[in-house]
Order: C-alpha cells, then structure tokens, then sequence
C-alpha cells in the first residue's frame, strides 16, 4: 500500500497543476474484485497531488461511479470498502470526454479461483456422510497407473475394486458384492439416473479426478441402488489447467483418439473431454478365437463440467454428458438352423447380421454453496437413454424361429436436494430429498412362426411362412424420496449416525418404505479404524428393463411362452449388516478387512432371455447374500501397488415375477423348492496391480483379476472353471515437443494370451456363451499442453 501511494504521489507531482478555468471534466469507472464481478457500495474519494480531498461518491450496485464537474488535471481515485483492501487508480481528466478507469479491490478472504472451488468442494462433500460404510477410492494417478491408463472402460477401472465380480457385456460387465446390477453412480454428489443396460459404459474414465465405492451399510442419504455407490469428483480446470490430446491404436483395428481441455476465465471453470473408439472387437465373443467374427464398434463419449462462482460462497454447476455406440452382436459358426423359411437358402451362422445401437444423454444444473455452518446443493437432472436391436430378417428365423426387431427408450427427469447443518461440534444434521418422473417405451415388431408349443419347452413348426406380430407398450412412473439423518459426535473417537428415509414408487406397482439406518466409526488408535452399520434397504425394479408384454398374442407361434404366468416384477427390500476395520501398517502400507451379510425379500435379479441383449428383472421370494474382503495397499516414492481378495455368496429361492421369460418350466419347479445360487455368484475374486518407474522418467506396471468362475448350468448347480488374466504396460516420458514434452504408452491385454470363459450359454437368464479377450497389443501417444 505505501508503494501505491508513493507511486501516486510522485505521479501527481510531476503532473502538471490545473489552472482554474470553467472547464469541466468526468471521471467515470467501475469497480470489481479479483474474479471479475462487481463490489457494490465503495467508498469513492478523489484527491489532488497533495492528497487534499476534493470530491466523493459511492458506487452503486453494478459497482459503477461517476464523478462530474471536475477541474482537468490528474488526480488519484482512492476506493475503499469494508473486507477488501483498498485500491487507487491515476487518472487524467480532459477538458472534453470523460476519463474511465478500473479498480480492483482484493479480497480479505484470498478470492483466488483454486482456493474458492476447493473450499465449495470440501462444503459439497460433506453433505454425504460415510459413517459405517465400506470405502474404496481410486483416483485419477491410479487410473493413469493402469496398463491402458485413462482410456481404460470405466467397468474395468471398478473392477480393481474389491467385491467387483467381472461378467459379460451382454449380462451386466460386473457385479458388487453379489448382487446384479443395483449400482448408484454420482457425479459432483448429483444422482445419475439409469439407463438401458447396454454394453458399453457410459463413463468415461477419464473424466475422474477422484471416485469412490461406497458399500455395506450406507446412511439414509443413499436409496434405491444400493449394491455399491460409485461417487464421482470430476477432473476440475480450476485446480489443472491445460489440455491433452493423445491417440491409441493396436490389434483388432483399434484406433482411439482422445482429447481434454480444462481451465477458468474469471469466475467461471470448465473441464471438457471426447473421445472416438473404433474397433473390431466390440464385446466378448461365443468362441475362444482370436477375432471373434462380426464383432466391431465405433464409440463415442463426450463430457463436459461447467461451474460458475456466482460469489465467494455460491456457484452454479453444470454437468453435460454424452455416449453414442454401435456395435455388431458377434457370431458363433457352425450351428445348425431349427426352423424353415420359405423360400430362404440357410444363412451361415457365422455370417449372421445382427446389430445394436446405443445413445445415453444426460445433464445436471446445481445450485451449490456454504453459509457457515449450512452446506447445500439444489439439482435438477435429465437423462435420455436409447436401445435399438436390429435383427437379422432371415436367419434369426431359420436359428431362432423369431426375428425381433427391439427399440427401448427412457426419459427420466429428477429433482434432487441435500442440506447439512453443523449444530455444534457434537451434531450435524442433514437432510434432503429426490423425486424422479420416468417415462419408458418398449416397441417390440416380432417375426414367427405358427407352432405347436411341447411339453418339454420345445416348439414343433406348423408353418414355414412367418407372421409379425407388434407388442408395443408404455408406462410412466415416479419416484420420491426424503431422509433425515443424525451425525453425533459421541466421544472424540466415537461417532455415530443414525437416521431414516421414506421411499416410494408408482409405476408398475406402488410400495413405500421407511428404511432405517444406524452406523459407527472407532478410531481406536491413529493407525486403526473400525466401522459397523446396519441398514434397511428398498431396491424398486429398474422400470426402463420392465416391458411386459401380451402373451396371449405369440399363443400357437415359436415366441409362446413355455411358462404362462407373468406377474409383475416387485420392490427388492432387505436388511443389510457390515462390519469392518482399516489399519495402516506403516506410512506406506494400509489394510482392510470388511464382511457383510444381506437378508432379502422379492430379491432382485436380471437375465438375458430374448435376442435383443437388454436385460430382463425378475424377483427370487427370498435371498441371502453375505462375504468378505480383505485389501492391502503399498505408495511408496517409486512403487505403488494394491491387492485385493473377496469370497462371497449370493443365493435365492422361488421365483416368482417374469415367469414367462424362461423357457424351462422343471427348472422353475426346482427352483420354487430349493435354494438356487444367483448366475452371477462367484465364490472368490481377486485383483492386484503394481506400478515401478524404473527411471525418473519410465514405468512399467501390470495388473490383473482372477474369478473361480461364474455359475452354470440346470438351476446354476455348476460353475465354470477358475480363470486369471493379467494386463502390462510400459510408459517412457520423452522430453520434445514443447515445455510438456510427448508420453509414449505401450500395453499388452491378456499378457499370457489365456483362453477363458465368462458365460457357457447356460443357467438362469443367461442367453449365449461369451468369452474374455485374448492378448492384444496397443500402443498410445499423448501430449499435454
């Protein structure tokens, strides 16, 4: 501030000293703080070079001033106002024209852009508490660690979770903690609404700055999906301006190209992020082959984060996302068709056309900031989600005796609001609500035949000239929810949350619940942490995969039910139960232990049972799930690695909704009497990593997942055998091309080229058999800028 004023005096007095005269002169400006926005209310004060005060004002609320009648000469603009340093500004006024100046008035608070966007995160994140919760978070230098770095599939980024089971794309890529499907994905704390189940994963990983997965007994602030919550911090321009670009390109034809852009102008943040996948290898194959036939891709996901400070303490959010995929369902040679065509030479099955179309647009506006001890964030939120199964006309008749050509889509719109309030240093309260209007359509045009059904499920043809037969339906849904909850600080190392939400659905059917939920945190020592919670869940079906349809209206044709009852899929409800411990071993090593046991009423599964690869719910009347998971983790300077290993059981009994999806009525008489295992349920999974830069700019690094194989077989009675399959990458860092310099990446998928089978083509709802990638070779280029 002396300099300032040392700077303004000299200037002042090297200028040259006004004469009287009747001259006239204005000076006009504006004032504003360091993001740009306007400081209403400044004290204006206009001084001479002997810093004699000759006039003053107060800016209004534009932060504009005007001062007029001045004599010409040069003079200093002093502007003042409470929390903000004072400003000065030399300004020469003419005897014609007005003179404007710019006064920047610094704040006491620091208004730095970093500084405000962290200080809004950490007020965002402690709207959802994690009291008695299971937690693992991976961020984005452990994502870059992995052998295809951020352009690994999200669905494979989860898999280096514990508990995370892999599947087939066509039967739900993974499960957690033995459940199917069931997971909650969040964006900056905003609630993603479903999608259509698909293939590829809307996410990309990219786009992740930080994530975590929430298990076991979650607090009342997390309904419907429950299974695991996937909470997602956005990569943020604010905290790593700049951009890159990069390209990846390997075996089977594919060719990735990639770009990110993040940083702020003022007040406003943005991180941006795109990429084009195309690829010969689409999803799992029916064989082991190296190239599975008719089986490419083009991908391509787009995402964008905008936030706003519309003041030190409040900003407005913006999340805009995008994923459009088409995909060829690959073909399994050598099968002999069942059916006549009229008129139609038997296509080859290896030479089958069947394809799918998948579109998922979503977006979400928050209102989020932080007034002391009260946090919130107001968010409306969209999503539209799409599915279209083009059959193949002819020989999906000639193999399947039904050609269906399915188009499903989704439009969900939400409102969802959270608030905490830190009562004292003992209690915080928080409270909220979601409510959510859904509206899906099922177009179903079905080519068969006229047939005799058997009695053993089988079809005997009556015709060989088919019919089409249209099963189009829609239906509107809601869903609401509120909770209240308690975090109360017991003793400095107890803390307890307890609360309670009420949920209810209108859709398909109508039920509400209120849903308890109680959890604790120990710290027993600096180094070990325990935790416990229960939790009462209620799990409504994903209304976007209900689509029932007419059975009466495929009677006597190859596409009638073996199975005539079909009621309707109902809410999941449960009580789950968890309990856990960290410790960390030393500054570098971390250990978990965490085990879990789930009781459930009209349990929730799903399967695959048309040709269309879109999935099917049903309910088992009851269901027990329970496991454990040990995790162990090593970050050190140059190395860095994670292991984890889970054993778990998922089993059900009695089915009884969506009877009419399976095709083997003695496999439904079992089942209503016996405890059947889940077709997802895998007894024990692993995964581990490591990564060792080796030089100051080289690494190399594997990772890895092992399964003792999902179930098969009549009412899963088998399982399939144990497989492994391990990833590697090497990355070198070359200093060219700019201050960022060039990364190379080199990765090989399935390093010891093993030969496993995910899905046999048996089991409960599991359509066709699928295979795990054989090695593969890519390698990638980025820069940064």
């Amino acid at each position: 501030m002396r300099l300032i004023t040392a700077v303004a005096g000299m200037t002042l007095t090297l200028a040259s000293i006004p004469e009287a005269s009747a001259q006239q002169a204005t000076i006009e400006g504006n004032i504003h703080d360091s993001l740009g926005r306007p400081i209403a209310g400044a004290s204006i004060v206009l001084e001479a070079s002997d810093g004699k005060p000759l006039a003053s004002t107060t800016g209004d609320t534009a932060g504009h001033f005007i001062l007029k009648g001045i004599v010409p000469g040069t003079y200093a603009i002093i502007a003042t106002k409470s929390d903000f340093e004072t400003a000065t500004a030399i300004v020469s006024a003419g005897a014609t024209g007005t003179a404007k100046t710019e006064l920047v008035l610094q704040s006491h608070a620091a208004l730095d852009m970093a500084m405000v966007a962290k200080k809004l995160d950490e007020a965002r994140n402690t709207l959802s508490p994690q009291t008695g919760t299971n937690a693992y978070a991976i961020d984005s230098k452990a994502i870059d660690d992995l052998p295809q770095g951020s352009n690994t599939a999200f669905n494979q980024v989860m898999l280096q979770a514990p508990g995370v089971a892999e599947d087939s794309a066509a039967s739900g890529l993974r499960h957690i903690r033995g459940e199917h499907a069931n997971v909650q994905y969040r964006i900056n704390g905003i609630l993603l609404p479903e999608g259509i189940s698909g293939f590829g994963p809307v996410l990309d990983s990219s786009i992740v700055d930080r994530m975590q997965l929430l298990d076991g007994a979650l607090p009342a602030q997390y309904g419907y999906r429950t299974a695991g919550i996937v909470d997602i911090q956005t990569k943020s321009g604010a905290f790593d301006p700049g951009g890159r670009v990069g390209l990846t390109s390997g075996t089977n034809g594919t060719w990735q190209p990639s770009a990110q852009y993040g940083g702020n102008a003022g007040a406003l943040n943005y991180f941006v992020t795109g990429d084009f996948l195309s690829s010969e290898q689409g999803i799992e194959g029916p064989t082991s082959s190296m190239r599975p036939l008719h089986d490419d891709t083009q991908q391509g996901k787009g995402f964008g984060y905008f936030s706003y400070l519309l003041n030190p303490t409040n900003r407005l959010n913006v999340v805009l996302g995008s994923s459009v995929s088409e995909y060829q369902v690959p073909n399994n040679p050598g099968q002999q068709p069942s059916y006549d065509l009229t008129g139609a030479s038997v296509v080859p099955s290896a030479q089958l056309n069947e394809n799918q179309r998948e579109e998922n647009h979503y977006a979400t506006v928050a209102l989020q900031g932080t007034n002391g001890d009260f946090d919130y964030q107001l968010a409306p939120y969209a999503r539209y989600s799409l599915l279209h199964f083009t059959p193949d006309a002819v020989g999906d008749l000639q193999y399947n005796g039904v050609a269906s050509n399915v188009e499903r889509t989704d439009v969900a719109l939400g409102l969802q609001g959270d608030g905490s309030y830190r009562v004292n240093e003992s209690h915080t309260l928080r409270s909220g609500f979601v409510t959510q209007h859904e509206k899906a359509n099922a177009d179903n045009s079905s080519s068969v035949f006229p047939a005799t059904l058997n009695a053993d499920g089988s079809y005997t043809q009556t015709s060989n000239a088919p019919q089409t037969i249209v099963d189009d339906n829609s239906k509107t849904g809601m869903l609401y929810g509120v909770y209240l909850q308690d975090e109360w600080k017991l003793t400095p190392k107890l803390t307890m949350n307890y609360g309670a939400r009420f949920d209810a659905v209108n859709a398909y059917v109508d039920e509400t619940q209120l849903s308890p939920r109680l959890g604790f945190v120990y710290e027993a020592t600096s180094a070990t942490t325990l935790h416990a919670g229960y939790a009462r869940y209620f799990t409504p079906p994903p209304m976007e995969l209900v689509a029932p349809g007419s059975v009466a209206k495929f009677a006597n044709t190859t596409n009638q039910p073996a199975v005539g009852t079909d009621d309707p899929v109902r809410s999941e409800r449960s009580n789950s139960f968890d309990v856990g411990v960290s410790h960390k071993l030393t500054d570098k090593v971390t250990l978990g232990w965490d085990n879990y046991y789930k009781q459930v009423h009209d349990l929730l599964d799903e399967g695959q049972f048309g040709q269309a690869l879109v999935l099917t719910p049903f309910n088992y009347a009851q269901g027990r799930i329970y496991g454990s998971e040990v995790t162990a983790s090593y970050t050190g300077k140059t190395v860095s690695a994670y292991a984890n290993f889970a054993v778990s059981s998922a089993m059900g009994k009695d089915i009884i909704s969506s009877q009419e999806s399976f095709t083997d009525p003695s496999e439904l008489a079992y089942i209503s009497n016996h405890w059947v295992h889940l077709d997802h349920d895998q007894t024990y999974t692993a995964s581990a990593g490591a990564s060792y830069q080796i030089l100051r700019d080289t690494r190399v690094g594997l990772d890895g997942v092992l399964g003792s194989g999902l179930r098969d077989g009549f009412a899963n009675t088998g399982h399939l055998p144990l497989y492994a399959a391990v990833n590697a990458v090497a990355t070198q860092h070359l200093d060219v091309g700019g201050d960022k310099g060039v990364d190379l990446r080199f990765t090989v998928i399935n390093l010891f080229n093993s030969d496993y089978e995910l899905r046999n083509g048996t089991g409960i709802g599991v359509g066709a058999p699928q295979w795990g990638p054989r090695i593969g070779f890519l390698a990638g280029l980025s820069k940064a800028f």
